[in-house]
């Protein structure tokens, strides 16, 4: 599936992971649509890239609705969907005070996580439908969904959070079964420790970073998020690529804490 000149919504696409993923594309011919909650920092990256941006929270169906319609209008034939919109919740399933872990916090990351990638993958789907196949073999269209590798192997406290994104795992199949039907494939990364902006903010945050990096087997660094968005273009581009969970993650296995 070639980007050049398609349209391709990235939600998260204003930090990290979905920022890397929309400067990937653009560059590679892709008009981007960035659906995230971050007006300003959204706006101006669609802005600088000769995208689009929609305020968008993934677990709206309106606005999610809204982010779809937008990547029609720009005229330009639907054909990526990228799910990188997520947050994160460290709790126990009981705590050292035998508190049990909040219900709606728990709900929560549920939503947004595992619910929210669900709703776009579904309705970006509904439009992708709409669209001209794009090879002999019925192409239209490639979903990329961003899991964890705790969705394989969730540390303590990561019940939540593990929680939503092994759901994201476990639609992988399913979904790429059920929109083969489209011509939409359907791939899901589960990235390991990469470093964002979201590691930076604590001031030991090399001393952080280098516990981070210690089960890591090789390269013996954290991942870059433009790695990261290479290898988005990479699955979107290569058309036997389909149901398939890929680790990203330099070898790590997560210890229990």
């Amino acid at each position: 599936m070639d980007v050049n000149g398609a349209a391709a919504i990235i939600s998260g696409g204003a930090s990290g992971l979905g920022e890397a993923t929309a400067r990937e594309l653009a560059a590679h011919g892709a008009t981007v649509v960035i659906a995230d909650l971050n007006e300003e920092r959204g706006k101006a990256i669609a802005d600088e890239l000769g995208g689009v941006f929609v305020r968008t929270d993934v677990s709206d169906e309106e606005q999610v609705q809204a982010a779809v319609d937008a990547a029609v209008a720009t005229g330009k034939p639907l054909r990526v969907v990228v799910n990188s919109a997520g947050i994160g919740w460290a709790e126990r399933t009981l705590n050292r005070e035998g508190q049990p872990h909040d219900l709606g916090r728990y709900k929560k990351v549920i939503e947004v996580n595992l619910v929210g990638t669900f709703n776009l993958m579904r309705i970006a789907a509904a439009a992708i439908a709409k669209t001209e196949p794009a090879s002999e073999d019925g192409h239209r269209g490639v979903v990329i969904n961003t899991a964890s590798v705790a969705a394989l192997e969730g540390q303590t406290g990561q019940i939540a959070y593990s929680a939503s994104k092994g759901g994201i795992v476990g639609m992988t199949v399913p979904a790429a079964r059920d929109l083969a039907a489209i011509g939409v494939r359907v791939n899901t990364i589960c990235p390991g420790i990469i470093d964002t902006p979201i590691y930076g903010f604590n001031p030991n945050a090399d001393e952080f970073k280098a516990k981070l990096i210690a089960p890591i087997v090789f390269p013996k660094r954290m991942g870059q998020a433009s790695e990261f968005a290479h290898l988005v273009r990479m699955l979107v581009e290569n058309d036997y690529m389909n149901a398939e969970v890929v680790r990203f993650d330099g070898g790590i296995r997560f210890q229990p804490k």
